[in-house]
């Protein structure tokens, strides 16, 4: 699975004019299955963003998790992250999972960050949606359970 996660501060998601889901501070997830992921790869993923120490101590140290501000997140959906750009100029994603498969990777995921403790909204798989974010920092770190 590959994501791309953002610090925010605020962050909402929309279809059409109805916002779906929002988080306050704490991360943007924009999660991708590839071809071949399981629930171990999604497992994986959650416990290391769970994890993950990106936000800042008194100090101004980049050294707690999502969980020690108790943060929230916000998962959407992003298939354009298995974007194959090796030929020509128009990306190709044959990478990502299948379109069933890739949902249910999708939910699975959110639902296993959420089992940690993290509260979770998601977007609307397969929609297209509007995402609106305040990164925070700017802090972006791109996350490859492949890599």
């Amino acid at each position: 699975m590959r994501a791309l996660l953002q610090r925010v501060s605020q962050a909402d998601v929309r279809v059409g004019d109805a916002m779906i889901g929002e988080c306050g501070p704490g991360l943007l997830i924009l999660i991708c299955a590839m071809q071949g992921d399981s629930e171990a790869e999604a497992d994986q993923l959650a416990a290391k963003i769970s994890k993950l120490r990106i936000f800042t101590d008194d100090a101004g140290k980049m050294n707690k998790s999502v969980i020690d501000i108790a943060g929230s997140a916000l998962v959407v959906s992003q298939f354009t992250l298995a974007a194959d750009t090796s030929r020509g100029n128009r990306p190709g994603f044959s990478y990502a999972a299948p379109p069933a498969e890739g949902e249910r990777l999708y939910e699975y995921f959110a639902s296993a960050l959420n089992k940690l403790g993290i509260p979770v909204q998601t977007g609307q798989f397969g929609a297209n949606m509007q995402v609106s974010l305040t990164n925070d920092g700017p802090v972006t770190i791109w996350l490859d359970t492949a890599s």
